[in-house]
């Protein structure tokens, strides 16, 4: 039965050579409703977590062998709604105004949350509008370009699982030979396209995969042919 929602007409593949694979190709495709997908636009290529994949947590039943948890230097493996936009543009410019997807602006108080033990993991939160129980965090506003633009992927989302990985995005990349702590990384002339082609009336996600996983699971979950 397939995996993907019935609203979905925009999918995001990424598929790997292995589970620890640092790099990868992600491809868009788009579909009526209803209908079959088609690609649209060439593979891009992108960076994966420096020790490959792990079955993340997402709209998808994982693999319990092989559970994906906070720390472990792994890209989150499996099925996953695209919810949000993130950047340094403000929030009031043309740029963003074009977006179709709710969009945060980053500031010096916006952070990503990655601590186990805080009752905000796994969210980006605005520091002054909640009460800061972290001992670890990520800030959204970086000096090194790395999140000048991005996506916000739902991994263990509804509900949240402590530990088991947080703050997954698709991000710039520092370069095509340079993995992630687990994020999904790509060229920033890229990741502006992808930013103002994801709509979020079209219920994007992104499916992401080792090669010979997808293989095996794709007529099942109803994903699109190479």
């Amino acid at each position: 039965m397939t995996l993907i929602p019935p609203a979905c007409t925009q999918l995001l593949l990424c598929l790997a050579p292995g589970w620890n694979a640092t790099s990868a190709h992600l491809q868009r495709f788009e579909r009526p409703v209803g209908g079959d997908w088609r690609a649209v636009g060439a593979p891009l290529p992108v960076v994966l977590g420096r020790n490959g994949l792990a079955w993340g947590r997402g709209l998808h039943a994982p693999d319990s062998a092989g559970d994906k948890r906070e720390g472990d230097g792994r890209a989150p493996a499996g099925v996953f709604a695209i919810t949000a936009l993130f950047g340094e543009a403000p929030a009031d410019a043309p740029s963003v105004a074009a977006l179709h997807l709710p969009y945060l602006a980053a500031g010096p108080g916006l952070k990503a949350v990655d601590d186990p033990a805080s009752v905000h993991y796994n969210q980006i939160v605005d520091e002054a509008a909640v009460t800061a129980d972290w001992t670890s965090c990520e800030d959204m506003q970086r000096a090194d370009g790395r999140y000048a633009l991005g996506a916000v992927v739902g991994h263990n989302t509804a509900p949240v699982l402590p530990g088991a990985g947080s703050c997954i995005f698709l991000h710039v990349w520092a370069g095509p030979e340079t993995p992630t702590a687990g994020c999904t990384a790509m060229a920033l002339a890229d990741m502006r396209m992808l930013a103002g082609w994801l709509d979020g009336a079209r219920t994007p996600v992104l499916v992401q995969l080792p090669l010979d996983t997808f293989t095996r699971l794709r007529a099942a979950w109803g994903l699109p042919q190479r």
